[in-house]
């Protein structure tokens, strides 16, 4: 099927993808059940959260990998393949168009990687969605103790709001903006999803200065403007438009071109439908570059200070640690031209850090708020409430 006869919306085999979603949700939901069949309303609430998260974490990986292979489009209409539920009903399809690009943007092994993305998209939205039942169920048994439903009803919103985006991630053709969206509206889904298995149940929360509180919030704002910068550099495909460390193409101050941040274009292209040029590559790189450092000064710093707070060990030790680990896997791109495993856990770690400095978040509070015996240091802290089970 000819591409530009191609339908990008084919909702014929919807059912059969929610299926297979369904499928695969249910086979952590199984040992969910299983697991925590004793276990009181409140924790089996924030055991499924932290699973739903322990997933929702690993699909951002997999959207990495999808991204990274260029496996976006191996699949180009939504949400099937050429209106098959899997590539296997797509077959004759793909190999023609793998006959007439052999490199793709459609193979046989990008078709599967694309939707294999999509199943486990839809396998979290599912939990998501048992989430919000189950929580409300639990308020109307017991409004007294039930969590506030709150939660899990706006990140089932805005787990549809990022579904949304991945459809037209596919059908506006990889279009940067529309992708660089995507990824945020998954680091913000990682980051909702922190914030309940936080609280849900009830948490210890521990005094920091208030100084301190604003750096961990500068570090989570400046963290995810570095994220959407890393974002751009990869939906543009820019990573290796800058060679060399520490300077870039042999000279500390390339040639800025600011045409690659206009927001509203094509890929590869200029607002005006022109050629990007490859100026315009090196500046979107040089600029997620520079700012990389000031990122990572203010993370350092911000664990540094952690670790003098009791309790707050093991987060300071973990943000320092994946700091370095962002630095080495930055290096990696740039040193050894973007190898996959390297360009994955840069990824990753971005996503790491959202959830250490979320939970940080969470557990903290000023030094100089009032205290009380739910609030004072080391004492829990919830959501709902009810005292912590």
């Amino acid at each position: 099927m000819p591409m530009s006869t191609l339908d990008l919306y084919n909702l014929n085999p919807i059912l059969q993808v929610m299926a297979t979603g369904l499928a695969l949700a249910l086979l952590p939901l199984s040992w969910w059940v299983w697991r925590h069949r004793h276990a009181p309303a409140g924790r089996r609430l924030q055991a499924l959260t932290i699973l739903t998260l322990f997933l929702t974490f690993d699909l951002i990986l997999f959207g990495a990998f999808t991204r990274l292979t260029d496996s976006g489009l191996g699949c180009p209409d939504w949400p099937g393949c050429y209106g098959s539920a899997t590539p296997v009903g797509a077959q004759v399809h793909i190999e023609a168009a793998q006959s007439a690009m052999p490199t793709g943007p459609v193979t046989h092994g990008k078709a599967w990687v694309e939707m294999v993305h999509r199943y486990l998209a839809t396998g979290v939205g599912v939990l998501i969605m048992s989430l919000g039942m189950m929580t409300w169920n639990q308020r109307r048994r017991d409004p007294a103790q039930a969590v506030n439903p709150a939660w899990p009803t706006f990140t089932l919103l805005w787990v549809c709001l990022q579904g949304a985006f991945g459809a037209l991630t596919v059908t506006m053709k990889l279009f940067p903006a529309i992708v660089t969206l995507h990824l945020l509206f998954g680091i913000g889904l990682l980051a909702l999803l922190a914030a309940q298995a936080v609280r849900y149940d009830g948490w210890q929360s521990f005094a920091v200065s208030p100084a301190l509180r604003r750096g961990l919030w500068l570090a989570f704002g400046l963290l995810c403007l570095q994220i959407a910068l890393g974002g751009w550099v990869s939906t543009n495909y820019a990573v290796l438009a800058c060679t060399g460390f520490p300077s870039c193409n042999g000279t500390w101050l390339p040639e800025l071109n600011w045409q690659g941040f206009a927001l509203w274009r094509d890929l590869g292209h200029t607002v005006e439908g022109q050629i990007l040029p490859f100026s315009a590559l090196t500046t979107i790189h040089f600029v997620h570059r520079s700012a990389a450092w000031g990122v990572l000064t203010v993370l350092v710093f911000v664990g540094w200070r952690l670790r003098q707070v009791p309790g707050m060990q093991r987060l300071a030790h973990a943000l320092l640690t994946l700091a370095a680990l962002q630095l080495a896997t930055g290096l990696s791109n740039v040193v050894l031209d973007w190898p996959l495993v390297a360009a994955v856990l840069h990824t990753g770690g971005a996503s790491a850090l959202v959830l250490v400095l979320t939970w940080a978040l969470c557990i903290s509070r000023p030094a100089n708020s009032v205290d009380s015996p739910r609030h004072g240091a080391g004492e829990r802290s919830s959501l709902d409430s009810r005292p912590a089970a």
